[in-house]
């Protein structure tokens, strides 16, 4: 059995992108709430000939915020299960092939399990006892980096247009009104995408993910935002 070479890993980690369709949307999503519920509660102590620059700060510094500690937790993310993986590697090395393989099918996804048999993962098990060795402590690598500042700019970015009407817009009332709708709209739109990925009506998701939106809506309004 080929041994599972540094220079097979880094080609395999080079065709993966950092951050796959579910990733992006996902993001984007939280992003989202998270601007609409954060807009909705400071609309609520905000009043005078400031309020649309205050709004607007307000947005922006909450789209900062979101996006730096989703980046910083992608990295965490990244480190733990590559940890996990390395541990894995570890224990495979060390131990016999019934437990080899044990170890294997507990770090598969569950419904991955009723699948795949004992002798579909052994291949897998003798690539890792035969490949190089496996690195004392897990490392953050450049293209780690990147997706974070990537995940930084897709959540401000995406979330940019819930503020741009508190700069458009004198009137608060309007402005919160419009970026609302944005905000349902880019919803709709980031539940589509996610539906077209996963197999399902793009409709009914976009629907849902909207639907969603407007319970944090409703939810804000309710408590005074």
């Amino acid at each position: 059995m080929p041994a599972l070479n540094p220079s097979h890993r880094d080609r395999a980690q080079e065709r993966k992108p950092v951050l796959d369709v579910v990733d992006r949307v996902s993001e984007m999503c939280f992003g989202l709430y998270m601007a609409l519920t954060f807009v909705g509660a400071v609309s609520a102590t905000t009043a005078g000939p400031d309020a649309p620059q205050t709004m607007f700060r307000a947005a922006i510094g909450c789209n900062l915020a979101w996006g730096l500690v989703d980046a910083i937790m992608f990295l965490v993310r990244t480190l733990a299960g590559r940890g996990m993986l390395q541990k894995l590697a570890l224990t495979i090395k060390q131990e016999d092939r019934t437990s080899g393989v044990a170890a294997i099918r507990d770090a598969l996804p569950p419904a991955m399990n009723p699948h795949i048999a004992d002798d579909d993962l052994e291949p897998i098990r003798l690539r890792l006892v035969s490949g190089a060795d496996v690195p004392e402590r897990p490392t953050l690598r450049l293209a780690d980096f990147l997706g974070a500042i990537r995940i930084f700019c897709i959540v401000v970015l995406s979330t940019f247009p819930v503020a741009l009407p508190f700069v458009l817009l004198h009137d608060v009332a309007t402005a919160l009104v419009v970026s609302r709708v944005l905000t349902l709209a880019m919803l709709f739109g980031g539940g589509m995408a996610l539906g077209h990925y996963a197999g399902i009506s793009p409709w009914r998701a976009g629907l849902g993910m909207m639907a969603l939106g407007v319970a944090v809506t409703i939810a804000v309004i309710a408590l005074g935002g």
